[in-house]
């Protein structure tokens, strides 16, 4: 087999998934295809349904873009599968596995703000908490910058520059960190909300108790901080070269904890009905704003 004469390279290391083949990646990933279209149509329908009622939730769109870069992310995979010697399609496939998941991380954010600043609105108001919040969001976006350059850099390195692979390799590993971090930010939000003396002052908001707001936060971290594990754990393990991958380099991995969880968790989110479940008036800006909408809400209800 001819190598490769110039940028960008095809990986000389083990990367998750391993390289593609017809089979069975092309069967497999059309399955994943259909189930994130499926998602995406939901919700697409509930952003627009509830445009048309004018109830405003963006994060209904976050849900339906993220089922979209998945569904380009395989559609990739496969393309890449069919022209396993196009290392610009393996580049462009490994450039989206890092993206979508960030805007499950955005979501969980935003719900585990509104539960604190309801349950504890001091705190959950306070101009602190609001930067640690932008501080997480300007992690995400770092991260991912950090992601996309380790890997076009790595793609237009000369397989035998160590120090640039190097390099290369501590990008990676400095953004899936950030990442795991980031996706264990609303496990402390909750413990905040929680574990503090109740508030007298305490506010309602959206549809449904409060304890089943906590849950479906709760399990949503908990399929988002798995996957930054498996991620992170990867990329701290030592590279090991593309013809003697580790087992978390294999297929079921791959597709477990990247497509299965994150889908699991897309699911969750949109069949609890977030969009009713955490919903807060728009402008929210001050403690008593959620219990003037909380309000409303019940008595359009009755």
């Amino acid at each position: 087999m001819a190598a490769a004469v110039g940028p960008p390279y095809r990986p000389s290391v083990a990367i998750l998934g391993g390289l593609p083949a017809i089979v069975p990646d092309v069967v497999i990933s059309a399955i994943y295809i259909v189930l994130f279209l499926g998602m995406a149509a939901a919700n697409m329908t509930i952003l627009q349904v509830n445009k048309r009622r004018r109830h405003r939730f963006p994060i209904s769109g976050m849900l339906y873009g993220l089922c979209m870069a998945r569904v380009t992310t395989l559609i990739l995979r496969i393309a890449w599968a069919t022209a396993p010697r196009n290392a610009r399609l393996g580049l462009a496939a490994t450039i989206f596995v890092n993206c979508g998941i960030v805007l499950l991380y955005v979501a969980n954010l935003v719900f585990a703000q509104r539960v604190l600043r309801a349950r504890q609105p001091p705190l959950g108001w306070h101009p602190a908490l609001r930067v640690v919040v932008w501080v997480a969001y300007a992690c995400i976006v770092a991260s991912l910058v950090m992601a996309i350059t380790s890997a076009v850099w790595n793609a237009y390195t000369v397989p035998d520059d160590v120090r640039a692979k190097l390099l290369c390799r501590a990008l990676l590993r400095g953004a899936s960190t950030m990442l795991l971090v980031v996706a264990t930010l609303p496990f402390l939000l909750l413990a905040l909300a929680t574990l503090l003396p109740r508030c007298y002052d305490e506010e309602a908001f959206g549809r449904g108790s409060m304890l089943a707001k906590m849950l479906v936060l709760a399990l949503s971290a908990l399929l988002c901080v798995a996957i930054a594990c498996f991620k992170t754990g990867a990329a701290w393990a030592p590279a090991r070269h593309i013809s003697a991958p580790a087992w978390y380099h294999g297929l079921a991995p791959f597709y477990l904890f990247i497509f299965t969880l994150e889908l699991v968790d897309v699911t969750l989110l949109t069949a609890s009905r977030v969009d009713q479940r955490f919903h807060v008036p728009d402008g929210s800006r001050k403690p008593g704003d959620y219990s003037r909408g909380h309000s409303r809400l019940s008595d359009a209800s009755s």
